[in-house]
């Protein structure tokens, strides 16, 4: 008793003693709360806009800024810039994503992570599936105003390169950021899994092959996916239902 009088005593004396508990173990989570339910809002208002028109100015205007004046045909810029487009685009198509994964799923595997690697399955393979459905669901035409850079096959909204890219990297950066004890190294994975998210969306512009909106919305699609799939994962790791380390000695 005497003991927790004390604690309490000296709490008293540190007024943000909780801001540091909750930056040092729990800010995390609520940043990942936030970016979830944020996005959910972003997205249904992003989506209300788009289906009503209401962006189809400004979608224009971006789209054509990526070309060359009087020639709708010839992306911006030399014919390197267009090969560097086509290799960001390339990072967030399902082929690359898929053998990234899988390759991710073996080393989990190897490393005894057993139940993480059927965990980052299930969150890649769920983020592909709800960007087909949303692409069903809202079935917007691909861009016509200029030509297409790349063969496309389905809907236009949300962004399929966007989403997938922002829900395989992130997931990949948060399962890294776990075993990583310095800031400034969870920092740098969670900064190089943006990047590139945010270029495999800006060249699904320049390829002529969605709308600015398009991308958007797969980012936002993409981040709330990520964000939901983290908070899951931490939830199972309480619970032991996840590892949270490797499991066995080496052999």
């Amino acid at each position: 008793m005497y003991r927790l009088l004390e604690k309490s005593r000296q709490s008293s004396h540190h007024p943000f003693t909780f801001l540091t508990w909750l930056g040092r173990y729990e800010f995390s989570i609520l940043l990942s709360a936030v970016v979830l339910f944020a996005g959910i809002w972003g997205f249904i208002e992003l989506a209300d806009t788009v289906m009503e028109g209401e962006t189809r100015s400004l979608d224009e205007r971006i789209l054509l800024a990526f070309r060359t004046p009087g020639d709708l045909t010839d992306p911006l810029g030399p014919g390197w810039i267009e090969e560097l487009g086509r290799d960001f685009t390339a990072l967030g198509g399902v082929g690359v994503l898929v053998f990234i994964t899988l390759i991710t799923f073996g080393y989990l595997l190897l490393s005894r992570y057993y139940r993480a690697s059927m965990f980052l399955l299930a969150s890649v393979g769920g983020g592909l599936l709800a960007s087909t459905l949303l692409k069903l669901l809202f079935d917007r035409p691909r861009p016509d105003l200029v030509s297409h850079g790349s063969i496309v096959y389905t809907a236009s909204f949300p962004s399929g390169h966007s989403m997938m890219a922002a829900v395989t990297y992130l997931t990949l950066a948060a399962l890294l950021i776990r075993i990583q004890p310095r800031w400034r190294l969870k920092a740098y994975l969670l900064l190089a899994a943006l990047l590139v998210t945010v270029l495999v969306g800006i060249s699904r512009v320049y390829m002529g092959v969605h709308w600015p909106t398009d991308v958007l919305a797969g980012w936002t699609a993409g981040a709330v996916w990520a964000s939901l799939c983290w908070l899951v994962a931490r939830w199972l790791q309480q619970r032991g239902a996840v590892e949270t380390s490797v499991q066995g000695d080496e052999e």
